[in-house]
């Protein structure tokens, strides 16, 4: 998992929270904790998808476009995050001539493919607006 969709969550939850549900990355980077960089990485990957979009100018920044309790973290881990489960790198070699290492890739990947569908169907059944709700709870 990259921090990425952590950010992209924070930040969504973020703007729901906000009355306005407008704030500046300046704003959010320091609510997430990051730099004001970071933010706009993931504000950009948020706006292209239509989650948030953006003011210019005095006064601007990322203004949230959705209603918080129908977008699901599948639904940013799918724009921020998917695949990134599986390594990069894994260990064998199909050329191999061991039953193990020339086979240990494929089962691998299956594996973790397997685990990555787990994983967005679990956040399917988790919104915006249930995060935010999870918050409030903790006052």
């Amino acid at each position: 998992m990259n921090s990425e969709f952590t950010i992209a969550v924070h930040s969504l939850v973020y703007l729901a929270y906000l009355p306005e549900k407008m704030a500046s990355s300046d704003m959010i980077a320091e609510n997430v904790g990051t730099h004001s960089a970071r933010v706009r990485k993931v504000m950009s990957a948020l706006r292209k998808s239509g989650y948030v979009e953006t003011r210019e100018g005095s006064g601007g920044g990322y203004r949230l476009t959705i209603d918080p309790e129908s977008v699901t973290l599948a639904d940013i881990y799918r724009v921020m995050a998917q695949g990134s489960l599986i390594p990069s790198w894994c260990s064998g070699d199909p050329d191999m001539d061991c039953k193990v290492g020339s086979n240990m890739t494929q089962v691998m990947y299956g594996i973790f493919c397997k685990a990555e569908k787990q994983l967005e169907e679990h956040f399917l059944g988790i919104t915006i607006g249930n995060v935010l709700k999870q918050i409030h709870a903790c006052d």
